[in-house]
């Protein structure tokens, strides 16, 4: 039995997929409400918002993720980084999963993946689950309805937390389960409810596809100046360094918060929504943030919440650090109508120091940008995988290696051709730590931070008197009105100096030691700029 639009020629019978229940095809926001409730997967919050949990798995399984070792993909895909699975292992996975289908309703969406029709990707979710159908809708871009009666799926995630893998049998680590297969264009998620699996997914293909049409993809926020589109920021980083709260700046307008491209004609969101961490998110520092998560249809996942009021804790994490909400990008008032933009002015990468040594904004020549963007360090925050309690140091390529296919080098000189083909600035901004590591000093003030970055964006920090740094080389501003100079120079905020430069060293090294693996694929201005 069949509910909702669709093409009449792209049923789920024609993929192969038969034998289920009720299919739901391109429900709205109102009726996956309605189903996800009636079928006790949530609780309707204040506003229409929807409450859920995700069970065990309250963040990513990278380690869970496999792609299919195929001759189409032997080549290119980075196999350090992402574990194969055999294509025979994926047949007996597919025909597993598809038989644990067998009689069960199901929630299907067909989406789209990018804002630039040039380069968009046509996704299909098969959903077990209403509200991850709910999800995704929001996530990513929704076609007009018109639309639906001609789009034909190009990609196909079928989600099933229900079902468990067999590692022995279907070649994976665990029973939980994420792999792709390029040539049959198919993503299989099993035994994890946590719904970040299915956007990460369609990043991770966007990620192997577009470097192969000379578009960079990108693990960045973005936005632009309000009657420019032309003066443009992207904003680098790993979750929790910050990319969607600076990103949404009042002052300008919001492309996206997560993911986007960088193409021959600009920059371009990948999305349709945004996921933001809500753990202490207050209405006073993050008023518009806080407000979508009592707005119709938002997806609140592992918040604690008052049974009968319906009120969110923000601060309670007793469920997980890695407290989110997922929203349409219209319910920012200052987002951008189209989610395009134009080569950017100013390339920005965050990093989330644990440390406690690097300054809260460094200028950086493009041949430093690279070491940094491979490089890319910040510090794992608590629950954004499983298993991270505190803050965990790390070195993360292209501030997002659990989502790289390819091998690094692709991405970096991507970047490094648009940076200096359009010379955009180039900054490396810390909202870790000050005043000394994890557990000792305190998070970086986020108005400093937003004060560096408004002077970033608008070019009057290029005025500032700048040192160079004695531990990496790159120029340090040392007066920015509105931030302390004392904040400006990480060693002078340490009370003990001498455990600051034991710590700088020791930081450097590990640096040197990561970039070691880089060596032998970059030009000879990265390799220069390397530190150690």
């Amino acid at each position: 039995m069949n509910n909702g639009h669709v093409n009449p020629a792209k049923r789920l019978e024609a993929q192969g997929i038969e034998g289920l229940g009720t299919v739901y095809y391109n429900l709205l926001e109102p009726a996956l409400i309605e189903e996800a409730i009636k079928r006790g997967e949530g609780t309707l919050g204040k506003g229409g918002a929807f409450y859920c949990t995700t069970g065990a798995h309250t963040g990513r399984s990278p380690k869970d993720k496999h792609i299919v070792r195929t001759p189409s993909v032997e080549d290119t895909v980075w196999w350090d980084n992402n574990n194969p699975m055999s294509p025979e292992a994926f047949d007996l996975l597919h025909a597993d999963m598809l038989a644990h289908l067998q009689g069960r309703d199901m929630f299907v969406e067909d989406l789209y993946a990018g804002s630039d029709p040039a380069h968009r990707l046509d996704v299909r979710l098969v959903a077990e689950l209403a509200w991850h159908a709910l999800f995704l809708r929001t996530m990513l871009r929704r076609p007009e309805r018109a639309e639906l009666d001609s789009f034909d799926p190009e990609w196909t995630i079928i989600n099933c937390p229900s079902f468990k893998a067999d590692p022995a049998r279907h070649g994976c680590r665990s029973e939980t389960v994420i792999a792709f297969n390029f040539d049959k264009k198919v993503i299989l998620i099993g035994n994890t409810a946590y719904a970040g699996e299915n956007k990460k997914g369609v990043f991770t293909l966007l990620n192997y596809i577009l470097p192969g049409k000379d578009v960079m993809a990108m693990h960045c926020s973005a936005n632009h100046a309000i009657d420019d589109p032309d003066d443009a920021a992207v904003f680098f980083g790993l979750s929790g360094t910050g990319k969607t709260t600076l990103s949404a700046d009042p002052s300008r307008i919001l492309i996206g918060d997560d993911e986007h491209g960088w193409s021959e004609k600009g920059i371009f969101n990948f999305e349709g929504g945004c996921y933001a961490k809500t753990i202490n998110l207050s209405k006073e520092a993050e008023p518009e943030i806080y407000a979508t998560c009592s707005m119709f249809g938002t997806v609140v996942e592992n918040m604690v919440f008052d049974p009968e009021t319906k009120e969110l804790d923000f601060t309670d994490s007793s469920i997980t650090e890695n407290m989110r909400c997922a929203y349409p990008l219209h319910y920012i008032s200052n987002a951008s109508d189209n989610a395009l933009g134009g080569h950017p002015k100013n390339v920005i990468m965050l990093t989330c120091d644990a440390f406690g040594v690097l300054p809260p904004i460094a200028r950086l020549t493009p041949a430093q940008a690279m070491y940094h963007f491979l490089s890319g360090f910040t510090s794992k925050t608590p629950g954004t995988e499983m298993g991270v309690i505190e803050p965990v140091p790390t070195f993360s390529t292209c501030f997002g290696a659990p989502f790289m296919p390819r091998r690094p080098e692709v991405y970096g000189k991507l970047l490094q051709e648009k940076i200096r083909a359009h010379g955009s600035s180039c900054w490396l901004v810390n909202t870790g730590w000050t005043g000394g590591a994890f557990g000792t000093g305190s998070r970086m003030p986020i108005r400093a931070t937003r004060a560096l970055l408004t002077a970033a964006l608008d070019g009057s920090l290029h005025n500032a008197e700048f040192r160079k740094d004695a531990n990496f080389g790159f120029e340090v501003p040392v007066e920015v009105p509105g931030v302390s100079d004392v904040l400006l120079d990480p060693r002078r905020t340490w009370d003990d100096r001498d455990a600051y430069d034991a710590q700088a060293a020791k930081l450097v090294q590990m640096f040197s030691d990561n970039f070691a693996q880089y060596v032998p694929f970059i030009d000879e201005d990265v390799r220069a700029a390397a530190i150690g």
